[in-house]
């Protein structure tokens, strides 16, 4: 296969999504918004680079301090230097351990996720 062309095991991804029980859930997108506001050290920057209102953003980390013992993102507010955003120790470790999880499953599965994509039909486009 060309190096232009994706190989087929690339295009296969495990998405896992941590539900815990009826009130708290952590999944992928959580997952890489937390790793945005880590990077760009800020709510809004991260929830526009995952085509997300800021509203959306603050609510979703909202959710997610309220569902863990201690936050995981703390926020300053505006000022002569603006505001931003930081995970905390705690966010740091929800991440981690999330991502950590993400790929001993992805491993996990290998066999099985290898064996049902021999079983895909040949579709044209990849789609």
């Amino acid at each position: 296969m060309s190096d232009l062309m994706p190989s087929p095991e690339s295009d296969t991804r495990l998405r896992m999504r941590i539900l815990f029980g009826d009130s708290a859930m952590l999944g992928p997108g959580k997952a890489d918004l937390l790793e945005l506001i880590r990077d760009t050290g800020s709510i809004a920057a991260a929830g526009r680079a995952m085509s997300m209102s800021y509203k959306r953003a603050w609510s979703l980390v909202e959710e997610m301090n309220a569902a863990f013992r201690a936050p995981l993102v703390a926020r300053s507010r505006g000022g002569t230097k603006g505001g931003g955003a930081l995970l905390t120790e705690t966010g740091e470790a929800v991440l981690s351990h999330y991502r950590n999880a993400e790929a001993a499953a992805a491993r996990a599965a290998a066999e099985d996720i290898a064996a049902l994509r021999a079983m895909l039909s040949d579709i044209p486009g990849g789609k």
